[in-house]
């Protein structure tokens, strides 16, 4: 049915992805084995491999690398070179409409060209910015598609250009339904009458690429929507793409003779691409059980049935879902429906498409969902996804960890890597920019973290340096900020960001991947000093995340500390606990001498007074923070506790902390005693880091 049994997907991506060239490594405490597992796994597979990870106990990173969750490619992909030899040798095929493209878009680049001349072009480009939008709104869906995938590049237009192509829409009328009966008998080879059986008479959505019908399968009563190809579709997109491609090229010069260097050509390639595979209604199917296959068993999250049989590259046929839209907040309450709920699953499993398996939605927008009567969040067209490798991902959450500490040198350079500038750029314009650009993550307001405004401020600098944005992170640009569109319609006060960090925390506290270990220790430790607050931080927002287990993130800390990789780490937490367990033992014996200097024992009072170092209070707060989240169970401690005595670095730690607080308790204690010079006062204030280090 375009669906598997629950559970499947997550167990299949597990073994793919610790089936590396066809072996997966086993660990035990005294040496490694491995033995053959084969990488292309059927369904059938799954459980018998599933079983036999489990009992080897090999942990796997939830992000994922494996080789089924590629987007599917359209049967005939754009080939540029190809589609050039052919139209060149058929110029009535394009000589009109090149007329007709070159006259208004020539008409508009002289017009920003006189700007630049005059120096009046900043003062005017909101106005040919909207000058733009609707020369393109008037010419056709190659073009609207085109400007609609503009409006995602801070790093090709300013801001206002960008403002303003976030307007086009799809404003295609439908065409003859005798025309699309036409297209179903020559795509799938039957009468439109012998299999479909209409509902309503006339589509129910038309956008720039074909209309839907809402119809009733004659065979067995189900009910579908058709989805179907304007006739000669690819003709045309392959015509305007031919033109759009002369004039980037003529664009691209005009724009290096103004110092400004764009490779605009190969933007129009990626669009190419693009529009192939989502004018190819074969692999827009594929997409769509692959979304099922990796998705489906997501708690709140529903995918129609595709039905491959009655599918081709111009006809799709998949399930009818009834629903509502999101944002339609009058219905979602008739129907007792939650929005803000129904959002936090949309970005949820957002974050785990993007973040996880890489294979993602990039045009989650009103009108491709629906919230069913059951709750659940139906996701619709399946035309535009993308995919990001593992490595990109990785990279994508190192930038947040570099955003929340600030760190703008090491998120320039991170850029390098991802080659997103020229490696041989001098990166400090770029990092003061950057740092007078964007806000602080952890405490900015509200309205900083809106999505719109941070990616307005990093287009600019995206703008004013030569960056070159690959497909895949343009279409999380537009992915995110079409969810948090989208969210504020329903919540005034949601931010995408703010709303993602708690997955990203999750993520750096539980995923064993060396990666993320690093980008954790990056976050929690400076110049081999913890900051523990960031910890606290971490732990707090991570319980906020549906699937965050924090005894599962314990275990992952206590793999990583008693590992050698986590050596300087350990040495900080045993350094913190020495400092911690003496201020404690300084603040006791403080309290018995004045009881005893007054002649009495000490009393309840004394011993809960408030005095607090801030060492002890960060300490209080991170066993609070963990107690409170989910997850957590004494029944699930006792073992971790069980086996950190079990561990040789864990026990060597413990034996240290006891040597040295015992140490310095007796030192002080023998100070007290006899007066030694060094011995008071022992608590927090003047005095002390000399008594400390005399201690």
């Amino acid at each position: 049915q375009g669906r598997i049994p629950p559970g499947v997907a997550d167990e299949a991506a597990a073994v793919k992805a610790a089936a590396v060239e066809g072996r997966v490594e086993e660990g035990d405490d005294t040496a490694a084995s491995t033995r053959t597992m084969p990488v292309n796994l059927d369904v059938d597979d799954v459980d018998v491999m599933l079983r036999d990870l489990v009992e080897s106990n090999i942990e796997v990173s939830r992000i994922r690398e494996y080789n089924f969750t590629r987007v599917a490619q359209a049967e005939y992909e754009y080939d540029p070179s190809a589609a050039e030899a052919r139209l060149f040798r058929q110029p009535l095929r394009w000589l009109k409409r090149n007329v007709e493209l070159g006259w208004k878009m020539g008409g508009f680049v002289a017009s920003v060209v006189l700007d630049i001349q005059q120096g009046v072009e900043p003062q005017r480009r909101r106005q040919r910015a909207q000058e733009l939008e609707r020369i393109i709104a008037s010419l056709g869906p190659a073009i609207i598609k085109g400007g609609q995938a503009l409006a995602s590049r801070p790093d090709l237009l300013p801001e206002e250009y960008l403002e303003e192509l976030q307007r086009l829409q799809d404003r295609l009328p439908t065409f003859p339904k005798e025309e699309a009966f036409a297209q179903v008998k020559a795509e799938l080879g039957v009468d439109f009458d012998s299999v479909f059986e209409l509902i309503e008479p006339e589509p129910i959505a038309a956008a720039s690429i074909g209309q839907v019908f809402k119809a009733r399968l004659i065979s067995n009563g189900n009910v579908v929507a058709i989805k179907i190809q304007r006739p000669r579709c690819e003709e045309i997109i392959a015509v305007d793409l031919y033109i759009m491609r002369f004039y980037a090229g003529i664009l691209a010069r005009v724009a290096s003779a103004l110092g400004r260097n764009i490779d605009l050509v190969s933007v129009i390639d990626d669009f190419g691409e693009l529009i192939y595979r989502e004018i190819d209604y074969t692999a827009e199917a594929a997409n769509a059980r692959r979304f099922a296959e990796l998705y489906a068993t997501i708690p709140d999250v529903f995918i129609p049935r595709i039905y491959p049989d009655l599918c081709s590259s111009g006809v799709l046929t998949m399930e009818w879902v009834e629903g509502v839209r999101l944002v339609e907040t009058e219905k979602l309450s008739a129907m007792q429906l939650d929005p803000e709920k129904l959002v936090d699953t949309l970005v949820q499993c957002s974050l785990r498409q993007m973040l996880e398996n890489g294979f993602f939605h990039a045009d989650p927008h009103a009108g491709n969902l629906l919230a069913t009567p059951e709750g659940k969040l139906c996701y619709l067209d399946f035309g535009m996804m993308s995919y990001v490798e593992a490595n990109q991902r990785y990279s994508i959450i190192e930038a947040v960890v570099h955003l929340v500490n600030r760190d703008f040198n090491a998120l320039a350079n991170l850029y390098k890597r991802m080659e997103f500038i020229p490696p041989d750029e001098d990166v400090e314009p770029l990092v003061m920019a950057l740092e007078n650009a964007l806000p602080d993550v952890l405490d900015a307001s509200v309205s900083e973290l809106n999505f719109k405004n941070v990616i307005n401020k990093l287009g600019g600098i995206m703008y004013e340096f030569p960056f070159s944005l690959p497909p895949y992170y343009i279409a999380i640009i537009r992915c995110l900020g079409v969810l948090e569109g989208l969210a504020l319609q329903v919540d005034d006060d949601f931010r995408i960001i703010s709303d993602a960090y708690p997955y990203i925390a999750s993520r750096l506290l539980t995923d064993p991947s060396p990666e993320l270990q690093s980008a954790l220790q990056q976050l929690l430790f400076k110049e081999g000093r913890a900051r523990w607050e960031r910890l606290l931080q971490l732990l707090e927002r991570a319980k906020e995340t549906r699937d965050y287990d924090v005894t599962d993130a314990v275990d992952k800390l206590l793999d990583y500390l008693v590992s050698p990789g986590g050596a300087v780490i350990r040495d900080q937490l045993v350094f913190d606990i020495i400092e911690g367990a003496d201020e404690l033992s300084a603040e006791a014996l403080d309290i018995l001498v004045s009881a005893l200097a007054q002649g009495a024992m000490p009393t309840q009072d004394d011993i809960t007074s408030p005095t607090q170092s801030p060492r002890l209070a960060t300490a209080s707060r991170l066993l609070t923070a963990a107690a409170s989240s989910r997850g957590f169970e004494f029944e699930k401690v006792t073992p971790l506790l069980q086996r950190l005595g079990n561990e040789p670095a864990a026990v060597q730690a413990g034996v240290d902390i006891a040597a040295a607080v015992s140490e310095r308790a007796v030192s002080r204690v023998i100070r007290t005693v006899f007066a030694l010079p060094g011995a008071a006062p022992s608590r927090p204030g003047p005095g002390h880091e000399k008594a400390g280090a005399a201690a």
